[in-house]
């Protein structure tokens, strides 16, 4: 499904390329026992195996980690789930825009936002994109285990407890609830053609904010001077400020700020951020070629002084590699037209 998902150029996903560039695809029918022998095949050459299907379907197959263990003993096995591999909630079908309502985020953020209406829509899945990075650490984490030890290990992770990683102060606030301010410290100011995001943090970054507007004042004043009060009169203080920034064109106001180093952004476009020179500094993007043609595709956001961090500029067509890879493992030609004859692979997809 996901390699027809658009955008599409002549029939090739980028949204697909994005998330499996330099991937090799191999194609096997996990319901034959002739396939279940591959995948052990295969296992016995890896470092990891990570799977995210519903609990208790890698054991159904024969796949799950003591069986694989069996195989490779240093194995490291991840298996990404909704709700976790085992307890009431395991078997629960888990999508991300579910994970962010189970979780408390989506009302959390809502209350943020003032007013009494409906949860927000869902559309972008940070659940997703949080679970394989905690996925991604655990195993860096268990691999790195494995050289001090020798021992593999399996790990079990869960897209609910991801989400709520990410409500910190929510967490807390659920336990010692207090009355909430008027209107939250960090969000959008207005200008006099279009918003930017201000985040003063600091008594520091306070201080900057009144020089650069022109209201020292604000440092004694006792509706803001300290944090407390501050937080508390945080409405008063964005009113007074926009009384200054809606006279401003928004580049304007964004230049007074960065001179005397106020945290603030304009709202953008994720176009207009993918063409900040800052990413382009950095290399951010990958030129990635399918059929379709060619796309950019974001780098890891990390980079390291002995290691390439970057996409690999390829998208495997369905099964493309299934013959090479079996030819790896020391399939002989015969055999793996046997395999191909009796369903348990298939034939790679143009």
């Amino acid at each position: 499904m996901m390699r027809s998902r658009p955008p599409l150029r002549e029939g090739a996903s980028s949204s697909f390329g994005q998330l499996n560039t330099g991937k090799k695809s191999v194609v096997l029918d996990l319901k034959r026992p002739g396939a279940i022998d591959i995948v052990k095949r295969l296992v016995e050459t890896a470092d990891v195996v990570v799977e995210n299907f519903r609990p208790g379907v890698m054991q159904r197959f024969g796949l799950d980690y003591p069986s694989l263990k069996a195989v490779k003993p240093d194995l490291v096995f991840c298996a990404i789930s909704g709700y976790g591999q085992t307890g009431p909630s395991a078997g629960l079908p888990a999508y991300a825009p579910v994970i962010h309502a189970a979780s408390g985020y989506d009302l959390a953020h809502l209350a943020y936002q003032g007013g009494d209406r409906r949860p927000d829509y869902c559309g972008i899945y940070i659940a997703d994109v949080m679970t394989g990075t905690y996925a991604f650490g655990a195993i860096m984490t268990a691999l790195f285990q494995r050289e001090r030890t020798g021992e593999g290990q399996s790990i079990d992770c869960s897209m609910l407890e991801s989400m709520l990683s990410l409500t910190l102060t929510e967490i807390q606030l659920a336990q010692f609830p207090i009355a909430p301010p008027g209107r939250p410290v960090f969000g959008p100011i207005a200008t006099k053609d279009g918003w930017l995001n201000l985040s003063v943090a600091s008594e520091r970054t306070f201080q900057n904010l009144a020089t650069a507007i022109g209201r020292r004042d604000w440092i004694e004043d006792p509706r803001f001077a300290k944090y407390p009060d501050r937080r508390a009169n945080w409405g008063q203080l964005i009113d007074e400020l926009e009384s200054w920034s809606r006279e401003l064109p928004s580049a304007e106001v964004q230049a007074v700020f960065d001179k005397q180093g106020v945290p603030s952004s304009p709202y953008r476009t994720v176009k207009q951020a993918m063409d900040d020179p800052q990413l382009a500094h950095r290399g951010s993007f990958t030129q990635i070629h399918d059929k379709g043609g060619t796309f950019r595709a974001l780098n890891p956001p990390f980079r390291m002084s002995d290691a390439e961090a970057a996409a690999k500029p390829f998208v495997a067509s369905l099964g493309e590699h299934t013959e090479a890879v079996l030819a790896e493992l020391g399939y002989t030609q015969g055999e793996i037209a046997a395999f191909a004859r009796a369903g348990i692979t298939a034939a790679p997809s143009a």
